[in-house]
Parts: structure tokens; sequence; C-alpha cells
């Protein structure tokens, strides 16, 4: 079980008295949550076999509401959980007893669109689908696109830098950044970036963006939106075994092709996603490959040919073009619904984030599998296979006794894997608490103390989601240190 520090007595001792001074500070006294089942939403995010009830939980509506909640908060010593949708898988909302969470998910308009510098302005808790469907009449979208798309906010894709399946041409959320508004620990509000292309001066944008909201807790997101493709197709591409669809990955990408999406699924999330969506997937494959490429129908039929001359090399059990929007919209479905659907095969799982060279594809996977046999687990694999960013998915129970430590020590495992191959402990999901021993397999003690002292520099009280990322033996935010119920 992972360690969670323990929660201060003092300030639990004044948990009423905390309850009314938010309630006090909040322009709607109903945005305050504190008791009951109401509560108990909040004690978990993705990573759902942890959980733990907060003190209490405001949503704010406003910048200036942000503000003075936080003002209060740093004078009086009390822990802040800034929280999106609660869709992070690493761990990154979960709150501690002794701490108030700050939702932003009442901090939902879009706040301004400019097209003829391709941006929008939006507050924190506008969900990711809905900053593209504020601009697609008029032919834009937004980029990142997580599998959560519908669910998580803005907010919590710049505090994981979040991706999506078309990461690979468009790339991660720090990629479509301009600006944000930012609220300090201590209350003061300060705006970085702006509409320019780029700035001045240090790169505190992209230092904000996949800081877990420990350096601040993000208002107001300036996003780049770009002009829709001329069209774009997908295909299905099956194989006989996982490590040919990550050779016929890895040439793709070494020959220089760049199409949109390269997503990844072996035979038990083939299953899974099959049942659930009936979008069209090769059930006789033991792994398959949505490949989408877009722009003028003569560059989709060039690179479609060039694809499937590469897919060739790997002896594939079926190759599928998408015919019409039909069946590209199915294709996408079920893989958006993947991780859902695994919930008809398996009570719960832990979903991995790391990532690696591409060409390294065929090595991990195997070896993802062994690591599997060792443990007893079945491991299914979804993931963005053109960067490189893997999701094993372990299936287990977590009601079973002994079984989250033992596929807690698996995904350990997973990580160290892609570390050893040049690659990293997360690609998207970020460290949380779930990967924040693992930070020892990258980093020594130098290191993370020198991003502790960037930490110091916006948060020195380390008050911000003060129990994540850092190993709790050097974290200031715990010195005791006790384990989380499940």
């Amino acid at each position: 079980m992972i360690p969670m520090p323990a929660p201060d007595p003092a300030i639990m001792a004044r948990r009423a008295e905390i309850q009314d001074a938010l309630r006090a500070l909040l322009d709607n006294p109903g945005d305050l949550i504190c008791e009951g089942l109401a509560l108990k939403v909040y004690e978990t995010d993705g990573l759902s076999a942890y959980r733990q009830v907060p003190l209490a939980v405001v949503l704010p509506r406003s910048t200036t509401e942000v503000a003075r909640l936080l003002a209060y908060c740093h004078d009086q010593g009390i822990k802040v959980i800034a929280r999106g949708s609660g869709t992070s898988l690493a761990g990154g909302a979960l709150p501690t007893q002794d701490a108030v969470i700050l939702g932003v998910s009442k901090m939902n308009q879009v706040l301004d669109i400019d097209y003829d510098n391709r941006c929008a302005r939006v507050q924190a808790g506008v969900t990711n689908i809905n900053v593209s469907n504020a601009v697609e009449l008029e032919n834009f979208f937004y980029a990142p696109d997580p599998s959560s798309q519908l669910a998580c906010t803005i907010a919590g894709n710049v505090a994981m830098n979040s991706g999506g399946a078309h990461c690979l041409k468009y790339g991660v959320t720090t990629n479509n950044l301009l600006g944000l508004t930012v609220v300090l620990m201590d209350g003061r509000i300060t705006t970085i970036g702006s509409e320019a292309m780029d700035g001045d001066g240090y790169d505190l944008l992209g230092l904000f963006t996949g800081s877990e909201g420990m350096l601040g807790v993000v208002t107001e997101v300036l996003v780049r939106i770009l002009p829709k493709p001329e069209g774009a197709r997908p295909m299905l591409v099956g194989f006989k075994s996982e490590e040919l669809a990550g050779a016929c990955v890895a040439e793709i990408i070494g020959q220089g092709i760049v199409p949109v999406a390269i997503e990844f699924m072996d035979k038990p999330a083939i299953l899974a996603s099959e049942a659930f969506a009936k979008a069209g997937y090769p059930t006789d494959a033991q792994a398959l490959l949505i490949i989408e490429v877009e722009g003028s129908e003569l560059e989709i039929e060039a690179q479609e040919a060039r694809i499937q001359e590469i897919a060739g090399h790997y002896d594939p059990v079926s190759i599928k073009l998408a015919e019409n929007a039909t069946q590209a919209e199915a294709i996408w479905r079920g893989r958006k619904s993947a991780f859902g659907a695994m919930g008809q095969i398996s009570p719960d799982y832990l979903c991995m984030d790391g990532t690696i060279p591409t060409g390294k594809l065929p090595e991990v996977l195997s070896r993802i599998k062994q690591v599997g046999e060792a443990y007893g687990f079945q491991i299914a694999n979804i993931f963005h296979a053109g960067d490189g960013n893997l999701h094993p998915l372990i299936l287990y129970d977590a009601n079973a006794p002994g079984e989250i430590d033992r596929v807690e020590a698996a995904g350990e495992d997973i990580l160290k894997i892609c570390v050893e191959v040049g690659g990293c402990i997360t690609g998207e999901h970020g460290v949380g608490i779930e990967k924040r021993d693992a930070m020892m397999l990258m980093f020594n003690e130098t290191d993370l103390q020198q991003q502790m002292r960037i930490k110091r520099v916006f948060d020195p009280l380390w008050l911000l989601n003060g129990a994540k990322v850092f190993p709790l033996d050097i974290n200031p935010a715990d010195t005791k240190g006790q384990r989380i119920a499940a």
C-alpha cells in the first residue's frame, strides 16, 4: 500500500472553524461541501484503490474567489489540493485528511475566442472536448485529446501535461498552450504567457505545465486552436503477435512517416472493446494498430499506400480502411472506450504510464508479458504507440488479500524496464502518489532536491499538493508517513 502523510492534528481539531471560514469566503455558500456522502465523492480519483475523505471541498467560480480561498489557507497553514474532474490515473488529485480540495468544475466558461490569432481563453474547469466543441462551427479544433476528454478539465490537462491519440503529430498539452492565469498559494494572481507565439524571459509556461498542481492553481488557460484538416481517415491493421505490431510501428516512425495517430491494442483489449463498442476490430488478431492519416485525398491515399507497404513486411492478418465517416467514428469509439470496456473482464486494473523509444517496442512488449507471467497477472496493453507512450493495464482484484501490494510491485518492474531502455516513468498521467517512489529510478537525491527548490520558490510552506511526486523520505510534506486506507 502507498504511504501518505499523517494528518495534522491541530488542523483536524479546527475542522468546523475552518469550514465556516471557507463558506464565508465563497460568493455562493452552497459551493462548500463538508459532510456526508457529498464529501465522499471527493475521497479518490482515477487511481481508485486508494481513498481518504478531505477536510472540505470548495468549488469557486472565479479567479478572485480562488485568490481569497488560497490567501486564507496560506495564512492558516492549511493544505490545498486542486482538482479538475478527478480523472487522474496516478493519484494526482487524491486528498489528504487535513487538506481542502479546491475543485475548478464550476469555472467552466469559454471566455473568448480569437480565430485570427488562433487561440481561445477558457476557464480552468472547461472540459477538453468542449474546447473543440466551442470552435467546431468555424472549422477549428483543440488538438490534445486524452481518452477521458469527455470529462477531464483543461486545468487537469495542464497539471499533468496530458496528451492523447493525436499527440504524435500535434504534441501534448505544453505544445498547445499560449498562456495561463495562476493563483499562487499566498493568493497573488499572476499571468504567464500571452497571445504572442513566443515570449522573452524564463519559460514559466513550460515550468507550470506538468507541475501537478504543486506551484499554483490554474484558473484560466489560453490555448492554441487549429484549423481542421481537409480530411482524415483511420485504418485497422491486425497482427499475429504484439512484437510484430511493435516492429511495424518502429519502422513507420523510422521511415520518417508521421501519421496523426498510431494506437496499439492487444488481444484482451481488442476483445473487450469489440464486445462493448462493436467497432469492427479483428478479433482473430493478437495485436491491433489504429493508424490515422490526414490531409487532402491524394495525401491520404499516398500515406495509406506507404503504410500498407510497411505493414506488409510484418505478416498482417488483416488491413481494413475506414470507408466512411460512420466506420471512422466506430474505430475511434472503440479506442476511446477501451479503458472502460476492460471492466467487463476484470474488477480492477492499474493503468501504468511509461514512455520508451519506439525502436524498443518489440523488446519492451515481450518483457511486459514476462512481468505479468512472473506475478500471475494478465496485462492488457492499450497505448499511444507512435510516440512510445505505454499504458499497460495490470488486471487484478482490489478485494483479494495482498493483490494491491503485488500489483504495485509489478507496476514498478514495468517502469524499471522503461527506464532501462532509455525511457521515463510517465508520458501524460503524471507522477502523483502512484510513481512517487519510482522517481528514484530516474533521479538521484541531488536531482530531486533541485526540483524541490523550485517548488519552495512558489510554495515555501509546502501547502499545495505537497504529498505528491517526491518520495516521502525526502519530502518536506511528510515526516512520519502512514499507510493510506484502501
